[in-house]
């Protein structure tokens, strides 16, 4: 799924002397930040978020895309996670935000996690599993914390990359990476965060795009470039996203907003009340790149708990 990446082709298994490692923290100190940003892993993970934005551009969720064994197999494992919160109900406790039954559901899935990765790569592959696991383990929130933010994101869109990487994912399922597996993966998260009334890690408030997510802006906004009636003024308005969140990705993300948040939406989500003002959907995608990279990707706080390994390495990008 990485075109143009030095990675063999999907179709060619890659190379059985592939020494895959336990991915481990590498940015400890702010002037690693750039070590980061010279890495192959900053390389190939912009460019994975990338070639997906790419790839649903104009396209609805609805739209009639290939679903592969391992798309299936992935969207399993995500069911496999929900089907655990319903096992795992909160429990009484006097703080609010926070509920500790989450981080019950949390052992579990760190003792699982090899088995359910597992699940999707194939045998031949499975020297492959721990390393990849790792980001499974990450996506989900902090368990000593119970927060979410952006940098748990980053991890599972960094699962989703290396099982693009090892050939486990194909180019031909870009679309269903984003419409059925990310989309499945924001249903499981916004029910963990419900659920156990997650806190939003490093959440700038009323000045952030969104406590918890901001890859499904970047992908929903391309959904919606060159869209026949909607535009971005549209997405504040109660009657076009109850009409059409279904479709768009970036709706759906609005709808939870005002599902969770009270009062005037251009008090408690003041940046996306600003997008909503740029005139055009492919303006607003760029101005979303351009934000990620500023507001997530280069900052220490949510860098510093990225893991590297064999698939995502820390050393300097090599040409060819």
């Amino acid at each position: 799924c990485l075109p143009g990446s030095r990675h063999s082709p999907a179709s060619e298994a890659p190379p059985a002397t592939q020494n895959f490692i336990i991915p481990k923290k590498e940015i400890h100190t702010v002037p690693d930040m750039g070590k980061w940003k010279r890495s192959q892993a900053y390389a190939d993970y912009i460019g994975f978020i990338l070639t997906l934005n790419e790839g649903v551009k104009g396209k609805k969720l609805t739209f009639e895309y290939k679903v592969s064994e391992a798309i299936e197999k992935l969207v399993a494992l995500l069911n496999t996670l929900d089907r655990w919160i319903d096992e795992t109900p909160p429990v009484d406790q006097p703080s609010r935000f926070g509920n500790k039954a989450y981080r019950t559901w949390y052992a579990k899935l760190d003792e699982e996690a090899e088995n359910l990765v597992a699940t999707v790569v194939p045998t031949h592959l499975a020297a492959a599993v721990p390393e990849v696991a790792v980001y499974l383990k990450e996506s989900v929130g902090n368990s000593t914390r119970i927060d979410y933010g952006t940098g748990h994101e980053a991890a599972f869109a960094a699962f989703l990359c290396c099982l693009c990487k090892i050939g486990v994912l194909r180019v031909d399922d870009q679309i269903a990476i984003v419409f059925k597996v990310f989309n499945r993966y924001l249903e499981v998260m916004r029910k963990l965060q419900k659920t156990y009334r997650m806190e939003p890690a490093g959440s700038q408030g009323v000045w952030g795009l969104d406590d918890f997510q901001f890859l499904p802006f970047i992908w929903g906004s391309s959904q919606l470039i060159d869209h026949p009636y909607l535009e971005p003024r549209h997405f504040v308005d109660e009657k076009a996203v109850n009409e059409n969140h279904k479709d768009y990705m970036f709706l759906e993300c609005i709808l939870f907003i005002t599902e969770m948040k009270t009062g005037p939406f251009a008090e408690h989500s003041n940046q996306l009340w600003n997008i909503s003002a740029v005139p055009s959907w492919s303006k607003v995608n760029q101005g979303l790149i351009r934000m990620y990279k500023a507001e997530c990707l280069e900052k220490f706080p949510v860098i510093q708990h990225f893991k590297f390994g064999s698939l995502l390495p820390i050393h300097p990008v090599t040409s060819g």
